[in-house]
This record gives structure tokens, sequence and C-alpha cells, in this order.
């Protein structure tokens, strides 16, 4: 029998320092936090996890949030022990963080790698002093590129998060940014285009009219200019909005898209869990309430039909530049290939240059990544 992929680790850490308009991440601002008690928390939680998947390989752990680099370097320690006590660790496990590139937390960087991290994705989001005051960001250019250099100096692999299709944003002051950002040198960057997510802060400001967001066909081009920059630069990418030197993609992400089984602990974690999909409540006092009568922050633990988990991984799968395997992906589910996908649907869009269609492999192409969200929805069997 073959043995399962191995298993990631999500850790969530929900507090910032402030909120960003743009952001729909389960992220709270706290005037103190209980540092003992939080750790005391993360560890009962991982524990609990870790009893529903005995015997696995861990492949990664990502560290996300909120802004974990605010996490104590202890805290990181103790949880990336204790993961290795529960589990055993790929050779070259990939152990992520996400950081904001403040001074203060760039002043950590080298302290959280001796913690074991290894990889640091910097949230920089722009290299112009405007966009980042219109983000509401705390850092501004040179202190960015500052922390880009002490997390290059602390860790091997780097990745930096950019927004662009910004209001107003050209072409022209794109490619400046993005060549500039390509320069620098890292192995991998998600370069995300500008969304007005509900329940954030800019959809109010587009509502009262305080600013207009990039027109779709303005968006598209810039889309198409960065899939050329990058991958002229070796930088190609490999999802929808994320780019990488060959082998420095982010296997923690790739276990989210190829829909292998990661564990999810902390305030709002999700994971997939041999069928199962399970969510933690949201709140952090919540969690914390139901961790002290639970011994776990589990508000949901659900069977997904066999239908479901295709969709799913349908949905996550051709986000890639790789598509899925529909044959694989019917096997895993039970579900026949012919069950997994309109094939009428498939039909048309492959005629229409959107989708690629080799024996049992289906992508998405190139010019389909600018229609995605709706090509899925065509081609996903009801």
């Amino acid at each position: 029998m073959t043995a399962p992929a191995p298993l990631a680790l999500y850790i969530h850490w929900p507090f910032c320092v402030a909120k960003c308009p743009y952001c729909d991440f389960n992220s709270h601002v706290r005037d103190s936090v209980d540092q003992a008690a939080w750790r005391a928390a993360l560890l009962a939680d991982l524990a609990h996890e870790a009893a529903m998947l005995p015997g696995r390989a861990l492949g990664s752990i990502f560290f996300g949030g909120g802004t974990p680099s605010l996490m104590p370097p202890q805290t990181i320690a103790a949880l990336i022990a204790a993961a290795a006590g529960h589990w055993s660790f790929a050779p070259d496990i990939e152990i992520s963080m996400e950081a904001n590139p403040n001074s203060a937390e760039a002043a950590r960087f080298a302290q959280v790698a001796d913690a074991g991290v290894n990889r640091l994705s910097l949230g920089l989001q722009a290299l112009d002093e405007a966009a980042l005051r219109f983000l509401g960001r705390a850092h501004d250019v040179t202190e960015g590129l500052a922390a880009l250099d002490a997390a290059q100096r602390s860790v091997e692999r780097v990745s930096i998060d950019l927004i662009y299709a910004r209001p107003g944003q050209s072409l022209a002051e794109w490619e400046s940014e993005l060549r500039r950002a390509l320069a620098f040198g890292t192995d991998h960057l998600s370069l995300y285009q500008l969304t007005i997510e509900p329940g954030t802060r800019f959809e109010t400001d587009v509502r009262k009219g305080d600013f207009i967001p990039a027109d779709p066909d303005h968006a598209a081009e810039l889309f198409e200019m960065t899939q050329a920059m990058t991958a002229a630069a070796n930088r190609p990418a490999y999802e929808v909005s994320n780019h990488a030197a060959p082998g420095q993609e982010s296997r923690h992400n790739l276990a989210y898209w190829r829909y292998g089984d990661y564990a999810g602990i902390g305030p709002g974690a999700h994971g997939r869990r041999g069928g199962l999909a399970t969510v933690r409540h949201r709140k952090p006092e919540n969690w914390m309430t139901a961790l002290a009568r639970n011994g776990h922050g589990l508000c949901e633990e659900r069977a997904l039909e066999p239908a479901e988990r295709a969709a799913e991984a349908l949905m996550m799968g051709l986000r890639l530049g790789e598509g899925v395997d529909l044959r694989v992906l019917a096997a895993r589910t039970g579900l026949s290939p012919n069950a997994l996908v309109d094939d009428a649907a498939v039909t048309r869009l492959t005629g229409h240059g959107l989708l690629s269609r080799a024996g049992d492999r289906l992508t998405v192409t190139p010019q389909g990544m600018l229609l995605l969200d709706g090509i899925l929805a065509e081609i996903v069997a009801a």
C-alpha cells in the first residue's frame, strides 16, 4: 500500500497591531495578550489534532495570521518541538512563518530562525510610499527593504508578497515595481491583485465612492504582464498568484492545492483530515473558552461527501499550472472520472482555449486563469 502524502500543519496566530483595510482574514487587535496562556492553549489544540492523525510524517508547518511574527520565539520553538514529538518530520520539512516588515519584528528574525523556522513570507505589499499608506501598512519602503535584508540573512528561503492592480496604477508603474522586486533574488513571490472583500474597510470606501477599483480589462493587462515578467525571470507562475524558481514552490500551499490532509489549529483554522472537514472557533476568546471546556478549539467536524470532496479538490487543483489528474481524483473519492466534471462544459471551454485536456489531466490555460472563477463554476459537476 502506498504511504499517505506528508501531512501539513497550519498554526493560526490571530493578533495584529492594526487591521489592514483590505484584509478579510481572521485577525484581531487586542490591547494585551497573555503569552503564557496562549502558548499552553496552542499546545493543547495541537495535541488534540495530533491524536486524531497518528503515525503520519509531517512535511510542512505554516505559522499564519494575523501577524505570527508577533509570537514570542519561545512559543514558536515550543510548537515546533511539540509537533516533532507528535509526528515524524520529513527530512526536508518546510517551516514557514508570515512576517510583517516592521523593525521590531525584523529584529527577531534571527531568533525565529533559531526556533526552527526555515522560510519567511514577508508582507512587503508595495514598494511605493503612497501605496503603502493607501494599503494601511505600518512600514515604509526603507523599513521594508531592511526587513527583507534581515530575512535573507536569517533563513535560506524567503518569499515576498506584493499587491498590484491598485487604483490608478499604470502598466509602467507596476512594471517598474515588479522589476525591482524580481531583482531582490527571492525564490518565491506571491503577487495578488487587489480585491475588495466583503466586510473590509475598503468595501465601505468603495461604496462611499472614496476610490474606484481597477478596471477589469486593465487588471487583465497587469496580470498578463506579471506572468510574462516572472516567467522571463525564472520565477514562473505555478499557481494563479504564486511564482517560484523551479523547486522553490511553497510545499505547504501545494498540500492545500493538491488536496492533501492538513491539520489546522488556532482560532478560525480549517483542516482536512481523512475526508473530514474541521473548523475551529474564529473569535480568540471563544476558541480559548472551547479549549478550556473541551480540550480543543473545534466548533465543527463534518464528514464530506465524495462529490463535495471532488468539487473542493477541483477548485483547488485547477488553480495550479500542473492542473489535476482526474483518474487519481476519482480513485481518492470513489467517483468515476466522468462524474467529476461536466464534459460538455470542458469540451466547450477547451475549444475556446481556456482549458487543456490531455488524457486524464485537466489544466486551465494561462488565458483561462483570467476567468478562473467562472470556469470552475461551469465545469465542476453539480
